[in-house]
């Protein structure tokens, strides 16, 4: 059976650009930040990206559209042996993330009913807090709202690349970016939202420290979709007409420019509401809407922020699914439907004691964290900085002339040749250092 290809180049990096800016650039982005000095993470955070991220983005790209497989189906045809583990490993990031990030795509969700009756749009920072806290804390509901994100990814996965990921991301990037944009405008003009803008943009280099580095390195290729097999998949789907280098920079730069927007849009009202800039993963639900309560019209934007805020989580939940789909479909032989119900379903299953571990299964820790926390721990500080590790010797040592082939009608010689050098001793030495010093 031929293999699914994109519609156009815009729609694969608009789709790839969509997996990336989701709920790690708008949601994840600005509390990391926040919580490890502003300015200073800001700086290493894109020193990183634009680095490692965007080296280790054109190795899977490559790797992917050389393979025409997904994520183990490429390792296994392009070397096997031992190597296909990176792409088990990818895969079960992928399953891992989907899981817990599903119970934040559902926290959108109530978030849209919330502003639909108003019950948010107020500046009392202890308000806002309680009503968060009380929600993530019960029971059912987030349960309810979890099963519902998980059913709209399954219904775009199931609905294939073109007909579901593509259209959904043509639409959504244009809309985000213009009421971003506005919210922040908004925002800059609160009082003391010049503190927030300095806390964010003037470096504090006091703050470094290996912690801080790790915490840099996970989000850039958590925001990035690295280290999961999402751009080796996506990369599979590309026609040998596209160029790789400006899809990936591309990709790349939309991310973060999202991140950098996202920060412009939290942190100035956090410092102007008086609200805690290190108050977790609740912060962009905490924040934006004492926003919407000094705008005119503001239950309207509520509305309008959640609902977008929702079509961002799904086009990275779709990617994440559609990895995990796709390797259904590789490896086992089953037909998409059956693929993307079985994995969504198992993803799900495994979202519930995350969702619990924030209220009545609370005082439940492995490690000093609870099950949300550990999940998010694993995934974006161990298995997706190793794998990338990994990946990077894969490339340089075992693979090189594939990737050569696929890269050098839009690189020069040199180019390629500091790429090769990165992959084999730069990007290792890096990360593996980073893990070292962040423990």
């Amino acid at each position: 059976m031929a293999r699914s290809q994109w519609g156009s180049r815009l729609g694969f990096i608009l789709a790839a650009a969509g997996s990336a800016i989701g709920l790690g650039a708008i949601w994840k982005f600005p509390y990391v930040a926040a919580t490890n000095g502003g300015g200073a993470f800001l700086f290493v955070y894109l020193g990183i990206c634009l680095t490692l991220g965007l080296v280790l983005m054109l190795s899977e790209m490559a790797l992917g559209r050389a393979a025409n497989a997904g994520a183990v189906g490429s390792f296994r045809k392009l070397a096997g042996g031992f190597w296909p583990v990176i792409g088990y490993m990818g895969v079960l990031v992928c399953f891992l993330i989907l899981s817990f990030y599903s119970v934040v795509g559902g926290w959108t969700i109530a978030y849209i009913g919330k502003s639909l009756d108003g019950s948010i749009l107020t500046s009392d920072a202890k308000a806002l807090g309680d009503i968060f806290g009380g929600f993530i804390s019960h029971p059912s509901l987030p349960l309810a709202y979890h099963a519902g994100f998980a059913l709209l990814t399954l219904a775009v996965v199931v609905g294939g690349v073109q007909q579901g990921i593509e259209k959904l991301s043509k639409f959504l990037m244009p809309a985000l970016f213009a009421l971003m944009l506005l919210l922040i405008v908004r925002g800059l003009t609160l009082p003391g939202a010049m503190d927030g803008l300095a806390y964010f943009v003037a470096p504090d280099f006091s703050k470094l420290s290996g912690a801080m580095l790790m915490d840099a390195l996970g989000l850039a290729f958590f925001s990035l979709s690295l280290g999961l097999g999402i751009m080796i998949t996506y990369g599979s789907y590309v026609g040998r007409e596209s160029n790789l280098v400006g899809s990936a920079l591309w990709v790349i730069l939309l991310t973060v420019a999202t991140c950098f927007l996202a920060g412009l849009m939290v942190l100035p009202a956090v410092f102007a509401f008086g609200f805690d800039p290190s108050a977790g993963p609740g912060l962009t639900f905490i924040t934006m809407p004492a926003v919407f309560a000094h705008l005119p019209m503001g239950q309207l934007f509520a509305v309008m922020f959640f609902c977008l805020l929702l079509l961002a989580a799904l086009t990275s939940s779709v990617s994440l699914l559609e990895v995990i789909t796709s390797f259904a479909i590789d490896e086992m032989g089953l037909s998409r439907r059956a693929a993307a119900c079985g994995m969504a379903a198992a993803t799900f299953l495994l979202g519930i004691p995350a969702s619990l571990s924030l209220g009545v299964w609370g005082d439940y820790q492995l490690f000093g964290m609870n099950f949300f926390d550990l999940l998010d721990f694993v995934t974006s500080k161990l298995l997706m900085p190793l794998g990338e590790l990994l990946l990077a010797l894969f490339v340089g040592w075992k693979v090189w002339p594939v990737v050569r082939d696929e890269l050098s009608a839009v690189c020069s010689p040199r180019a390629m040749t500091a790429m090769r050098g990165f992959c084999m001793a730069l990007a290792p030495a890096l990360i593996g250092w980073i893990l070292i010093s962040g423990f």
